[in-house]
């Protein structure tokens, strides 16, 4: 199969992820839940991973690293964390529906949407900077979109938050491991990514990077202060309760080393490549629709496109049935689609890893060059 759903989960992992996770479920206790060689074992690793991710994205401490179950988890901590009833908050067009579907069961949230065409950054943060007022209390976006890979500005974002005394959260679930995001560089209040996406790690694990108060979503042991009824009040385990996923952090661990070996910038230059040569292959077809940035530029390793006369559904699964996987529809993310003008339709979106080649890319154009000309001969009969 060629796997091209790297913005879902990356499949194709480094051979070091799978051989962590399995040794840490053969070696491995509860971190901070004994003082045997099993639990000591499990705390240096996660200790570790805390370590690994702070270098990577320039958090200052690794105790403000804390281990979530997926991007979802960490942006629930987030937004319950800085966001209270009646606040106003301002995010981009392009969030997923882990933002949107927390703020709309907030009870009297204001939620102001800056918005714009696709592959324009600087009219979205002229949105950005005109609805940024004080009434707004926090504003969240995005940093690439997981339908159409568009980069979106949030350096400029983040500066404006920061101008302007407003907290600032990034949703950074397609950039981690394939963009620069550094903590110590936006000021971010928190930052939210999994582990399962462009950190290469098993699914079930995630980091939130916190640079503010908390506010814990879940109560229960943490294996410190044991006799209080509260939750600490120190990072991490205010937001840790119960027994870690130590295999997936294990996991995560090697995926992060993996990233910062190969570097973040080698492993965006190569999913661009082949993201661009895709696109310009497609846009040859004549029944199929792409969107794509002008000569790749502000585009990540994710395209969207649609085949003339076919659902977007029917059109996934007639790759899925020639053995390739890409994903179809509204990828949960509708306000996404509104802004770019598909919410009727939705699209079918190819996402690439650093483990895609372009041979691969190659048997993908094709396949989808077979199916529209089926289909164009179907619609003309």
């Amino acid at each position: 199969m060629i796997y091209l759903d790297s913005a879902a989960t990356t499949m194709q992992k480094p051979p070091s992820v799978a051989r962590a996770a399995a040794y840490a479920m053969g070696h491995m206790a509860s971190p901070g839940r004994g003082s045997h060689r099993p639990a000591a074992l499990a705390a240096d690793t996660a200790f570790a991973c805390r370590q690994a991710a702070a270098a990577l994205f320039g958090v200052e401490s690794p105790e403000q690293v804390v281990f979530t179950m997926n991007a979802t988890h960490g942006l629930n901590l987030a937004i319950k964390s800085l966001i209270r009833p009646g606040d106003t908050v301002l995010i981009s067009g392009y969030e997923h529906n882990a933002v949107t579907r927390p703020l709309h069961c907030m009870q009297d949230v204001q939620v102001r949407v800056a918005s714009g065409p696709l592959f324009c950054p600087e009219q979205i943060f002229q949105q950005f900077e005109a609805l940024l007022t004080d009434e707004v209390r926090a504003v969240i976006c995005t940093h690439v979109s997981n339908v159409f890979g568009y980069i979106l500005p949030v350096d400029r974002i983040a500066a404006l938050c920061r101008e302007r005394g407003v907290p600032f959260i990034l949703d950074a679930s397609q950039s981690a491991g394939c963009l620069r995001v550094r903590m110590d560089e936006l000021g971010a209040s928190f930052i939210a990514m999994p582990g399962h996406k462009g950190l290469y790690g098993p699914q079930g694990t995630g980091l939130l990077l916190c640079g503010a108060q908390t506010q814990p979503l879940l109560e229960g042991g943490t294996g410190s202060l044991s006799a209080l009824q509260e939750m600490p009040d120190f990072l991490p385990d205010r937001l840790e309760a119960g027994t870690h996923n130590i295999a997936g952090i294990a996991g995560l661990l090697e995926g992060i080393r993996y990233v910062t070996r190969t570097g973040a910038e080698n492993i965006l230059a190569h999913e661009t490549r082949l993201t661009q040569r895709a696109a310009r292959a497609l846009v040859r077809i004549p029944a199929v629709t792409v969107y794509a940035a002008e000569k790749g530029l502000g585009q990540a390793g994710v395209l969207s496109f649609q085949i003339r006369g076919m659902d977007c559904e029917e059109a996934g699964a007639a790759l899925g049935e020639m053995g390739i996987a890409v994903r179809a529809g509204l990828h949960c993310a509708p306000l996404a689609h509104r802004s770019a003008g598909t919410l009727g339709t939705g699209t079918i979106r190819a996402s690439f890893s650093a483990f895609n080649t372009a041979c691969e890319t190659e048997h993908f154009v094709h396949a989808v060059r077979c199916i529209a000309a089926r289909t164009e001969n179907n619609r003309t009969r």
